[in-house]
């Protein structure tokens, strides 16, 4: 027995462009793109003209020269992501996010209290479309793998369930693109040796894959097409790491816009360290270049930390010793990583324990922003300058 199709993977479709649609009766039915510079969010009637996310701004304008394009609201996104996860956890305590617009969702111990997963999956597309406005596609499988697959299939605004006995007739004739890990470079190696569907993959023997796509690579793809996924819903695991990155466009920046960015970007995930009560070691800048190349740099400090002046610090330093490369190459995409997390309780203070004022600047400003807002208080240096909204901070996939 293979078990039964109890998990859902739920995903708002086009979650941007949606909550757009939603707050502006006007847009509805048209073509909106979020973000200027850079594809941000595409709607439907977007996309079906070939507009993708990450896509240059100049380009999705002459793919759709009647688009709509609306500067994002990063605020309206995250309150509308809050109120769709409540529902996932009013629906079972088993929730899993994997984003700020999809999650997994075991409800196998709920079928004698509220219906079949099929039910629950229903009810839950019903409930956020009432509550929240917006449309969610839902894949319902036996395994996570498998219930994210389903959820893509069924877009947009879709309910697929795939049970015990359809999975091979169900992935086996989708193309390789559609395997959870699969990019347009994997995609192309698998191309270029005649594999094209998940089935032709799973035909292989796991060493031939191996030997195609590198070791850890090929057997994790492997065995996805050959339906092998025991991973759980995770609903305690801790986050390894935070990140928040901004595409800047191609116009050029100035080493003091450049810092501007870099001191929202840090605080905001400074901030979410001690609403989490973590600390970090690791500081990580990552850099897209004008030629599209990449670059990262990191720096890990003594003790762990939550301390905004310290995080920043650190992240202008990386910074400073990039500006010569940034000068000559120009610099599309900026964004900071806080990694080797761990718990604030589990750090061992050390002596003499002062109460410094890094420490009580960092409370006050954050029960200010959580009283009065995000963006009611601010650093002397962001006076008179732009906010940062019109090119938002993208949370990275944790």
């Amino acid at each position: 027995m293979r078990g039964e199709a109890t998990v859902l993977h739920a995903d708002l479709d086009a979650f941007y462009a949606s909550v757009e649609q939603r707050d502006a009766p006007e847009l509805r039915g048209r073509p909106v793109i979020v973000g200027g510079g850079v594809v941000l969010a595409a709607s439907y009637e977007a996309k079906a003209r070939g507009v993708r996310t990450a896509m240059g701004g100049r380009q999705a304008r002459e793919l759709c020269p009647d688009a709509v394009i609306v500067p994002p609201r990063m605020e309206a996104y995250s309150a509308a992501s809050k109120d769709v996860f409540a529902i996932f956890r009013d629906t079972t305590p088993l929730v899993e996010g994997l984003s700020i617009d999809e999650a997994f969702l075991e409800v196998g111990g709920l079928r004698h209290i509220v219906g079949t997963p099929e039910q629950v999956a229903v009810r839950l597309r019903e409930r956020v479309r009432a509550e929240v406005g917006l449309a969610i596609s839902v894949g319902v499988a036996r395994t996570k793998f498998l219930a994210k697959v389903a959820s893509a299939v069924s877009k947009p605004d879709g309910l697929l369930v795939v049970e015990p006995d359809r999975e091979q007739d169900f992935l086996l004739p989708l193309p390789v693109e559609r395997l959870w890990g699969v990019g347009a470079v994997t995609a192309a190696k698998l191309h270029r040796f005649g594999i094209r569907t998940v089935g032709e993959l799973a035909e292989l023997e796991a060493a031939t894959a191996e030997r195609m796509l590198g070791r850890a690579a090929g057997a994790h793809l492997h065995a996805l097409a050959r339906l092998r996924d025991p991973r759980p819903v995770e609903t305690t695991r801790r986050r390894g790491s935070i990140g928040s990155q901004r595409a800047l466009g191609r116009s050029p920046r100035s080493p003091d816009e450049l810092d501007l960015i870099l001191t929202q970007i840090v605080d905001r995930l400074a901030r979410r360290l001690r609403d989490g009560d973590r600390v970090c070691r690791t500081v990580v800048l990552r850099l897209r270049f004008g030629d599209f190349a990449r670059a990262t740099r990191s720096h890990t400090v003594g003790p762990a930390t939550d301390r905004t002046t310290v995080l920043l610090a650190v992240a202008r330093a990386l910074l400073a010793a990039s500006q010569a490369e940034i000068a000559d190459r120009g610099i599309t995409l900026i964004g900071i990583t806080l990694s080797q997390l761990g718990r604030a309780d589990d750090i061992q203070p050390e002596l003499p324990i002062e109460w410094n004022e890094g420490a009580r600047l960092d409370m006050v400003l954050d029960a200010v922003r959580d009283k009065f807002g995000t963006a009611s208080v601010a650093r002397a240096a962001q006076l008179g300058r732009d906010p940062g909204w019109s090119t938002p901070l993208l949370p990275e996939h944790e």
